[in-house]
């Protein structure tokens, strides 16, 4: 129910914060425990704790509070002076008041982001109110923010050196590393690792990024001709530099590429291309890598970072899988990441396998240019309109009012089970929105499902990578009849010229695309690193017991070895973090 006309959102924050703040310094676990409700979360982003992390159940969280806070010397929790005021608002069906809350630990300043469900909030004047979600994250390092560090590299403004080496040499020396290594080494140059970089250079954290494609941005540049973001510059700005207001809703790939090769430039990001990391070896006694870096001219550059970040991706490497009976076929056969645009086969016919989102889009450009596309659907997908059902779940970044800072810190501040409850309210919405497309792609056969329990494609992309389409045409072309498609367990054999199916009937195909997706970074970890650090690493990606991305932008079992992917939204918050896990272990503090 809603809060009372007098009652003050930013009074219930502040009653809770301190009845909080008098038990984290008693370090007493039940009076903690006394502020959370049963079912609550809290998520720490090393905000207590070098960990990154989620506890559920209020007996469960306040004992590791307790623990946390005592080791770190959490203190001071109150209303965050500088953040949004305490506010009403809905999460996943229910009204809650939302605050930021300051506090300090003996690393540093953090934020902490506290939700109290609303009908329970008018008890906090008796001292009574229930956290529901608390999150806790560290803004910066004592003595080494990001404006400190400034200072630290920073010339007095008033110095000339005109006899000396001026700005432009001092990069270009600092970037060709004669005479050092860096110490940080990212493995891949898209907006993952370039992000990455970006906040460790604010940190004055040498870093240098490798990437094999020639030019800085390539791996967008040559990506196939219609690509776009498909989801709206609110929520994929990059750090310190946002896009800009201007630019249209939904990011072409070719303007993503120019951006990513000007952020470089603009932020002094040290970038080599046409270079790749063979491989790498871990040195326990010096703490540092071993590692063999492929360079442009062909020859092998030994380095030895003290961390290596591997940012190639979660959609890196094509995954070719023996498609059974597809050596019988003598056509042309590709995957999707060698697809550029479909005029070569107008009038011919082309069979796709696979229905997910690049699947779509590259049928629906054959199909402009007049190819006869057919579609193999081998599992049941998820299909949302790109618009405007896709955009509800980055609901959070279309809000009016908070900065892109606050808005990161109410995204991350979402543990896994309640994101779980947000996005099966908004899949609910979608599916009545989007019904007509779907009734007609369910007509032609098409074999829906709605995510893992009915979650939508969100919590797909952070566990699989894949599984959904984004639709900007491609299910009308299916529901119309120009786009052919047909279910793999129809099929019985591929041909010499095409395919036939169990009922006999024949068909011929000039060109065979796999829409199979990418292999995970186990491939590149094995490739690298070798099958023991593979082991010792476990799973990366998808969620964990502490309901995280397993080893993203955390410490990993393997010291000195990282890793970033994801959303342009993912990679600007958690780069942050990332950047100050590794700036701590330089400073000697973790």
């Amino acid at each position: 129910m809603p809060l009372d006309a007098n009652t003050d959102p930013a009074d219930i924050a502040a009653r809770w914060a301190a009845r909080f703040d008098a038990a984290i310094a008693a370090g007493d676990a039940a009076a903690i425990a006394a502020c959370f409700r049963d079912d609550s979360h809290w998520r720490d982003i090393i905000g207590l704790s070098w960990a990154v992390d989620t506890t559920s159940g209020k007996d469960a969280l306040a004992g590791k509070l307790a623990e946390r806070a005592a080791t770190s010397k959490a203190r001071g929790f109150r209303v965050h002076p500088d953040r949004l005021a305490p506010r009403m608002m809905e999460r996943a069906g229910i009204p809650v008041v939302e605050a930021f809350l300051l506090f300090e630990t003996e690393a540093g300043q953090g934020t902490a982001q506290l939700r109290i469900r609303a009908d329970e909030a008018e008890g906090e004047a008796d001292g009574k109110a229930l956290a529901w979600t608390l999150m806790t994250a560290l803004d910066e390092i004592r003595g080494h923010s990001e404006a400190e560090e400034r200072e630290r590299r920073e010339e007095p403004a008033f110095l000339r050196d005109f006899h000396g080496p001026n700005w432009l040499e001092k990069r270009e020396r600092a970037r060709a590393y004669k005479d050092h290594d860096p110490t940080v080494l990212v493995v891949g140059g898209g907006h993952a690792g370039i992000t990455a970089a970006a906040r460790l250079g604010a940190l004055n954290v040498d870093t240098l990024v490798i990437d094999k494609e020639k030019r800085i941005g390539d791996n967008w540049r040559l990506r196939y001709h219609g690509l776009k973001l498909h989801n709206q510059i609110p929520s994929n700005h990059m750090p310190y530099l946002p896009f800009p207001g201007i630019w249209q809703k939904y990011i072409p790939k070719d303007k993503i590429a120019n951006w990513l090769e000007s952020y470089v430039d603009i932020l002094d990001i040290n970038f080599w291309t046409e270079t790749a990391l063979e491989k790498a070896s871990y040195d326990e006694t010096h703490k540092c890598w071993t590692a063999e870096v492929r360079l442009a001219d062909g020859n092998l550059r030994l380095m030895h970072p003290r961390h290596i970040i591997v940012a190639t991706g979660v959609s890196a490497t094509p995954n070719l899988p023996q498609i059974p009976t597809l050596d019988r076929y003598k056509g042309e056969v590709i995957h999707t990441h060698q697809f550029s645009e479909g005029s070569r086969w107008k009038d011919r016919p082309v069979l796709i396998l696979g229905v997910g989102t690049s699947a779509h889009d590259i049928a629906q450009d054959l199909e402009g240019h007049g190819a006869k596309v057919t579609m193999v659907q081998r599992s049941a997908s998820v299909v949302v309109n790109v618009e405007p059902s896709a955009q509800f779940y980055d609901g959070v970044f279309f809000e009016e009012g908070p900065s892109i800072e606050d808005k990161d810190l109410i995204s991350l501040s979402l543990p896994l089970e309640v994101v779980k409850s947000v996005h099966k309210h908004l899949t609910d919405k979608v599916r009545e929105i989007d019904k007509p497309i779907l009734d007609g792609l369910a007509a032609k056969g098409f074999k829906l499902h709605f995510g893992e329990d009915g979650t939508g494609w969100n919590l797909l992309f952070r566990t699989r990578g894949g599984g959904y389409y984004f639709n900007i045409g491609g299910s009308e072309l299916i529901v119309e009849g120009r786009v052919g498609l047909i279910q793999w367990d129809d099929m019985e054999t591929f041909t010499e010229a095409g395919y036939k199916m169990k009922d006999g009937e024949e068909h011929q195909a000039d060109l065979v695309i796999l829409a199979t997706g990418y292999k995970g970074f186990e491939h590149a970890v094995e490739t690298m690193f070798g099958e023991t650090v593979l082991e010792r690493l476990g799973q990366i990606w998808g969620f964990d017991a502490g309901q995280e991305l397993a080893n993203m932008w955390m410490a990993t079992p393997q010291p000195g070895l990282w890793f970033t992917a994801g959303a342009f939204s993912q990679c600007r918050f958690f780069s942050k973090y990332l950047a100050l896990q590794i700036k701590a272990r330089e400073l000697g503090l973790v």
